[in-house]
């Protein structure tokens, strides 16, 4: 046996709807209409999927429920995305920690590959990652 792929992550929030928008606005992931019955259930998730249509997040509500922090669940992007998400992240109020703006200041260089960390409105961390590292390099040059 042997997987293909990851086909979804759990992220624990404290309003599924509230964090749907959230994901939405600053990452584009949709609501799975094929799916959303699912969260019918107050306990079931609320599945998000990235632009192949695939299922990327399942979104629980848990209120009260401290989150985890040990994991970090990171997004391959291209250069051309990843730059629009720095550019954008400020109007869309993404945060490094909860409280601090994301800047261009954050995007750390991996030497293959730029990646940026940043938060959700329930504290789960994220990653943007791409690598298409010449592409970025010069256009951080060029600013």
């Amino acid at each position: 046996m042997q997987v293909a792929r990851i086909d979804h992550v759990h992220v624990e929030v404290s309003d599924r709807d509230t964090a749907a928008d959230w994901f939405d606005a600053v990452l584009g992931l949709k609501r799975h209409a094929d799916l959303a019955h699912w969260a019918d259930d107050p306990m079931g998730p609320l599945i998000l999927c990235a632009g192949d249509g695939a299922p990327a997040l399942s979104l629980f509500a848990r209120p009260g429920k401290p989150v985890s922090r040990d994991s970090t669940i990171a997004f391959r992007t291209t250069a051309t995305g990843f730059l629009r998400f720095v550019a954008d992240a400020g109007a869309l109020n993404v945060t490094s920690d909860g409280a601090t703006p994301l800047t261009r200041g954050d995007i750390v260089d991996h030497d293959v590959a730029w990646s940026i960390y940043f938060v959700d409105p329930d504290q789960n961390r994220f990653e943007l990652t791409t690598y298409d590292y010449n592409d970025v390099r010069a256009a951080l040059r060029e600013r």
